[in-house]
């Protein structure tokens, strides 16, 4: 979407329920540092800082009204994990967020619209445009609502479990195991970019990629667990 028009988002907008299509609130949320280098205008960083705090008080407001029996510390553990990048770029996936973004052709072209911190960042900015615009209530909805697969783990799970741990329990109840191939690795040394695949057998599950294995191996398993959950 480097250099369209703020219509083709229509789709984000019908989806979402919220915002115009002339928001500057909305832009601003999916504009991309690399893109406001090079297009001028305000990158999504400001509201990236303030939807950091919005996503936090409404998950610890959540987290305190409806789990009175745990500890401050499991709390803790189920916050940091709820509002991580990971659960931040999961959910931004989910909601297709990166066709969307505004990026700069040289971020666009090496795989940003895939890449864990600019979905994470573009999420944190899209929850900022929504409090700005609608407020306290609208804001909690649409976070709560999208939030709700991470917090139904809550009731399988004592404290959170990384993607790649949890597609492991899932698989071993079913008595298999899941198995990472490397599909491609792109890029110099010093900024590679792996594609890993997961599959249960022959069965292909997801593809994740990453800067690491290990990175990607985590996002093959996130893609995976949104069939098997």
């Amino acid at each position: 979407m480097n250099g369209e028009s703020l219509a083709e988002i229509n789709p984000l907008i019908q989806q979402l329920g919220l915002f115009q299509e002339n928001s500057r609130l909305l832009k601003q949320a999916l504009a991309h540092r690399s893109y406001t280098h090079e297009a001028g205008g305000d990158s999504n960083e400001r509201l990236e800082f303030l939807g950091d705090s919005v996503l936090s008080l409404v998950i610890s407001e959540y987290l305190f009204m409806h789990y009175p029996q745990k500890p401050e510390g499991d709390l803790s553990k189920w916050r940091a994990y709820l509002v991580s990048t990971e659960s931040l770029a999961r959910l931004a996936r989910k909601l297709g967020l990166g066709r969307y973004l505004l990026l700069g052709v040289g971020e666009d072209k090496s795989g940003g619209r895939e890449r864990r911190s600019i979905l994470a960042d573009a999420m944190e900015a899209l929850i900022a445009a929504i409090y700005l615009e609608y407020g306290w209530e609208r804001v909690k909805t649409f976070i709560l609502e999208q939030w709700e697969p991470l917090l139904a783990l809550m009731e399988k799970y004592p404290l959170p479990i990384d993607p790649k741990t949890h597609l492991q329990e899932l698989l071993q109840a079913k008595g298999s195991v899941p198995r990472y191939k490397l599909v491609r690795a792109e890029g110099p040394d010093h900024n590679r970019l792996y594609t890993i695949a997961v599959y249960n057998g022959n069965s292909f599950l997801g593809q994740g990629v990453g800067r690491s294995k290990k990175e990607a191996e985590q996002e093959a398993a996130e893609e995976a667990l949104k069939d098997l959950e």
